[in-house]
């Protein structure tokens, strides 16, 4: 912009006023960009932008004088204040220098060479399941305990991100951040069916592979090509659970589920099993997800004596809280007994939840007593890298796989990341992993394995989920 009439390049009075208006423009870009932080804090009242407005709010105009000050011409410099020819020289010669070093430099490095792959883990770490991310993080350092931090030659780097809960909102805001933000390369955990659903259009449209560690709804992975399964689904494990009872002479049952994807699927599961055989539902109780109350719900099935109750509710507290009411109200002592999912004696919590769980028979796809050598080394290298955690259950194991399951992707596309062949290479996979020998089906990218049949026993003085009969080869049945 021109200088007024009477003003020159060196007016202090104008010169000053560019300064002012640049920096607050330049401020303004800044508070304009993303920031690292997932929240942003406020400008407050006194900020560099307000008081850059303040003080100009009784400037003139840039670049124009008033008359009265046009009558004294503003000083021009004297010749001792420019640069001298001498000071030009070197200046531009030492620039000239800098600049062929650092261009030097930059053109020495290999493109990406210290670029990581970056990891997105999204998972509760706060709130009443924060256990779950707590056990995913655990495997995540089991796995890194013995494998290292670095595939196909680049360095891994996990970024984990809180949910806080079953909020799909928050999960599909951290994947966006992740994605465009962060630009990780895959997306992992989801412990809970609503944030995995929350966050399927978004690895479709990035094409960024998302690896579930645990959610357990059936449909996930039919809702996005780049949705993989390391875990379980509930149908996979319920009607294993309603073969046995058939095949144990259980006729009649009652069932409750908590009220959400996985809890509905796992009760179609086990009724269409079990009707199918010929025998009785006499009683369908969903409770809620959040903070239930189950002396009613318990007390429902208590009146309609049925053999035995068939019940799916997340692993952890639920589980504890079901299980004392079991115990308070009398079931047991009525001849009801108790067959679940593997979440409901989870292998973290089972040894808090006292004798009151001995003879409970649950169909799973893990148990920390697990008898081969691949588990073995696991549960070591779980107490290594996680001191005083306590003992590790199914979450811990499908991060320790899952995380696996991306290295070999990794090393396979020598550190040269592209989502959509990482995909492929998922297809197919055979993990050897601590629970047994696992399969993505290539078909539907969904996990075929064994489910086991376990009885909560003491070994050693401690309670365990000890596997006494099983079914190979499991797929999911929807699919």
């Amino acid at each position: 912009m021109r200088a007024a009439s009477g003003c020159g390049p060196w007016c202090r009075r104008c010169s000053m006023m560019r300064r002012t208006n640049g920096a607050s423009r330049t401020v303004g870009r800044r508070s304009a960009g993303i920031r690292n932080k997932a929240t942003l804090r406020p400008r407050a009242a006194s900020s560099f932008d307000d008081r850059t407005r303040d003080c100009t709010a009784n400037m003139k105009p840039i670049g124009s004088c008033r008359a009265a000050d046009a009558a004294a011409p503003c000083p021009r410099p004297t010749p001792a204040a420019q640069p001298s020819e001498t000071f030009m020289k070197r200046r531009a010669l030492l620039q000239s220098a800098v600049a062929g070093a650092l261009a030097s430099c930059l053109t020495a490095l290999p493109a990406h060479a210290d670029e990581p792959i970056r990891i997105g883990l999204i998972a509760p770490f706060s709130g009443t399941f924060a256990e779950y991310g707590k056990q995913m993080e655990g495997g995540i350092k089991a796995y890194q305990k013995l494998h290292g931090t670095t595939a196909g030659g680049r360095r891994v780097e996990i970024l984990m991100k809180d949910t806080t809960g079953p909020v799909p909102e928050i999960a599909k805001r951290l994947a966006q951040e992740l994605v465009v933000r962060d630009k990780v390369d895959f997306l992992a955990g989801f412990c809970l069916t609503p944030e995995a659903l929350a966050v399927t259009p978004i690895a479709q449209q990035a094409k960024v592979p998302m690896v579930i560690f645990n959610a357990a709804s059936s449909s996930i992975t039919t809702k996005s090509d780049y949705v993989t399964r390391v875990s379980m689904t509930l149908p996979q494990v319920s009607a294993p659970m309603a073969t046995w009872a058939l095949k144990n002479g259980i006729k009649q049952v009652a069932i409750v589920v908590a009220d959400y994807a996985p809890g509905i699927d796992a009760e179609h599961a086990f009724r269409q099993t079990f009707t199918a055989g010929g025998r009785q539902v006499v009683e369908a109780v969903r409770v809620p997800l959040r903070n239930p109350e189950f002396a009613p719900f318990i007390q429902r099935v208590k009146d309609v004596k049925p053999q035995a109750v068939f019940v799916f509710l997340p692993a952890g507290e639920q589980g504890v809280a079901f299980m004392k009411g079991f115990r308070d109200r009398g079931l047991a002592q009525a001849g009801i007994k108790l067959i679940a999912t593997g979440d409901l004696t989870d292998d973290h919590v089972l040894p808090a939840m006292g004798d009151a769980t001995l003879g409970v028979i649950t169909a799973f796809h893990y148990s920390a007593a697990h008898d081969s050598p691949q588990n073995k080394t696991f549960l070591k290298a779980f107490a290594d890298a996680n001191p005083g955690a306590g003992r590790p259950n199914f979450m811990a194991v499908a991060a320790y796989d899952g995380l696996g399951a991306i290295y070999d992707v990794i090393n396979r596309l020598g550190g040269k990341m592209d989502g959509t062949k990482a995909m492929g290479l998922f297809k197919g996979m055979k993990i050897d992993s601590p629970r047994g020998p696992v399969l993505i089906d290539p078909a539907t990218r969904d996990v075929v394995q064994t489910v086991y049949i376990r009885r909560v026993e003491k070994v050693g003085g401690e309670l365990y989920n000890v596997e006494f009969d099983k079914f190979a080869d499991v797929k999911d049945p929807g699919k």
